[in-house]
Formats: C-alpha cells, sequence, structure tokens
C-alpha cells in the first residue's frame, strides 16, 4: 500500500509549500508558497510519488493547486508535475486539475501559460 505524503508548509528565510497527496483517495493539494533552497529536489519526492502512483494504484487524481505565490525554479518543477498528469490522461487515466488563483492578471496568466505548455485542460478557480 502507498504512503500518503503530508508536508507542513514553512515560512522562513524561504517558503515550503503545504503538501497533501493522498493515496487512497488519488487527492493531491500543493498550497502556500513555494520559494525553495533545493526546489528540484523538494519536489522530485512529489513526481516521484506520482509515478508510482500511476504504475500501482492507476486511480482517478484530482490535483488541486493553491499557491499564493512561486518562484521560477518552483514554476519549472510545476511544469514537471503537469506534465506527468498529461501523460496519464493521455494513457487513459482519469485527471482533475484545479487552478485556485488570486484575482491578479499576473497569475492567470501564468496558469494559461501552463495550459499551452502542458495541453492539460486546468479548471481556473478564483480564490475567496
Amino acid at each position: 500500500m502507498m504512503e500518503d505524503i503530508h508536508i507542513e508548509g514553512v515560512h522562513e528565510a524561504y517558503f515550503t509549500p503545504t503538501v497533501n497527496f493522498e493515496a487512497s483517495t488519488g487527492r493531491c493539494e500543493i498550497s502556500g508558497e513555494s520559494y525553495l533552497e533545493e526546489t528540484s529536489k523538494f519536489y522530485a519526492r512529489l513526481i516521484d510519488w506520482l509515478k508510482r502512483y500511476i504504475a500501482n494504484v492507476k486511480g482517478p487524481l484530482s490535483f488541486d493547486f493553491k499557491l499564493s505565490y512561486f518562484n521560477t525554479s518552483s514554476s519549472k518543477c510545476l511544469v514537471d508535475i503537469l506534465d506527468v498528469l498529461k501523460n496519464y490522461q493521455n494513457a487513459g487515466g482519469e485527471i482533475t486539475v484545479n487552478w485556485y488563483y488570486d484575482d491578479s492578471e499576473e497569475e492567470l496568466e501564468e496558469v494559461e501559460d501552463f495550459i499551452l505548455e502542458t495541453g492539460l485542460d486546468i479548471n481556473k478557480i478564483p480564490m475567496e
């Protein structure tokens, strides 16, 4: 049985997002701020979990992004996650991706860029 991932967000010199990936439900969420010292190392663990979920569980995935801020290196890793989800969808996997954004034109443009870059349908949902 797969382990869940629960990481409590941290705000210190760098910002670590809160992460909740649940293997039993396929619900995944990344929230808060992502400005890390070792960004690729942090996200590699999440991408590895997704790949193992896809290979072993093969269930539906519901992914919520609720990031109020992320830097350029985080953005690249988020694209890597979206690419894994798109590949799973192309192989017949059931995917739902929701991106919660604050009411800023800049953030909405970033989500549009992710859609263009990955070809993945992403539901854009304003944060309340």
